[in-house]
């Protein structure tokens, strides 16, 4: 499997469409992009430009500085409850550490469990040189470990597990997860568990599922400042791990990227250790963008919607069966509003649309009315 095999995203589709728009001169309203609308505190970029001066731009480890893995094993032990030492952890860009867990469990002919709907895990795992088998997700898109088990054989290496949920917005339940990391212990493969959008949970708990063992064993767990501190520019994350695992993963990194810039390791452990107030800040923002966005989708008799628990995506499902690609299309040639079409998250998510509330207030009201006028046309 190689690069000519994997196709290009069809999100991007909507996105250069809107570009298009925006550089005619239209107003576009976009709620497609994953990203909130903050900007980095500035305390985080101060310790970025402390580092830069004082001569953090050159080489440094492939595992992260001292530094950031002992912030990172402190952060995970406390919030966590995963009892990690820094040898469990690793400094890497969370996107990327998908596809370096996906390496560091591979086989010839392995097959990976992936979620459907779900964020984009196919493609690493092909890249990985595997096959992405899809399990669907349950009522309301919880985990249905029945489905998981159904899937799992003598080649399955991992599941892959996303709580809080992209596209879906749900959250896990601690039961839910127990039963997922119980059958993978005992069928001896990896619980690979993404937890990107673990600081927006709105009325519910994160739960990790690296809590559940005595020591990384089992878990491969992936961790991002991405979401958490309007960092995604930043490219910074961390993956908490068996050490085997973690040295697997170094050894990609040594004969891929060398090491990742250490000013923005620097930022990144002072973010972990002084910043959650600014996390804490975002996360109410975003519940009352939650709660803005679906007072107005309510009022769309055409759009079934689902409580938002964690991440900032609507994933509401709508009548009238056209593809939701040609949906998104005409939603935005027609109507100026952006949003991602459900059918590339997944062959259970055609028939949706996902529909991100990370962009400002204004832009939700203004967006909400206009989809209120093309879903009544």
């Amino acid at each position: 499997m190689g690069l000519d095999d994997i196709k290009d995203s069809p999100a991007f589709e909507i996105f250069n469409l809107a570009a298009k728009k925006q550089a005619a001169g239209e107003k576009v309203y976009s709620l497609a992009i994953g990203e909130p609308s903050f900007d980095t505190p500035r305390p985080i970029v101060e310790a970025a430009y402390e580092s830069m001066k004082n001569g953090g731009g050159h080489y440094t480890s492939s595992w992260g500085s001292k530094d950031v893995r002992e912030a990172i094993v402190q952060k995970v032990r406390k919030k966590n409850k995963i009892k990690a030492q820094v040898d469990n952890a690793i400094f890497i860009t969370t996107k990327l550490s998908i596809y370096a867990s996906l390496l560091s469990v591979a086989s010839p002919g392995h097959q990976v469990l992936v979620p459907d709907p779900g964020y984009y895990y196919s493609e690493p795992v092909l890249l990985s040189g595997g096959k992405p088998v899809r399990y669907k997700l349950g009522p309301e898109f919880s985990l249905d470990v029945d489905e998981i088990k159904s899937k799992i054989g003598p080649k399955t290496r991992a599941v892959i597990v996303n709580t809080p949920s992209n596209p879906a917005g749900r959250v896990f339940d601690y039961e839910e997860l127990r039963e997922v990391f119980e059958l993978c212990v005992k069928r001896k493969i990896k619980v690979i568990s993404d937890e990107a959008y673990e600081d927006l949970v709105y009325e519910k708990r994160h739960v990790s599922l690296g809590s559940m063992e005595d020591s990384p064993n089992s878990v491969i767990s992936l961790f991002s400042l991405s979401k958490s501190f309007a960092m995604t520019g930043w490219r910074a994350g961390y993956v908490v791990a068996d050490p085997d695992t973690i040295v697997r993963i170094n050894r990609f990194l040594e004969t891929s990227v060398t090491c990742f810039p250490p000013f923005i390791q620097a930022a990144s452990a002072y973010a972990l250790r002084n910043c959650q107030s600014y996390t804490e800040g975002f996360r109410v923002e975003l519940k009352k963008r939650r709660d803005l966005i679906e007072e107005g989708l309510s009022g769309i008799p055409s759009l079934k919607t689902r409580r938002v628990e964690g991440a900032f995506y609507e994933f509401p499902e709508y009548r009238g069966g056209a593809p939701s690609r040609a949906v998104a299309k005409r939603l935005l040639e027609e109507y100026n509003v952006a949003v991602l079409p459900g059918a590339i998250f997944g062959p259970a998510g055609e028939g949706h649309l996902r529909i991100s509330f990370g962009s400002s207030r204004e832009t939700i009201v203004e967006a909400t009315k206009r989809l209120k006028q093309f879903f009544r046309t």
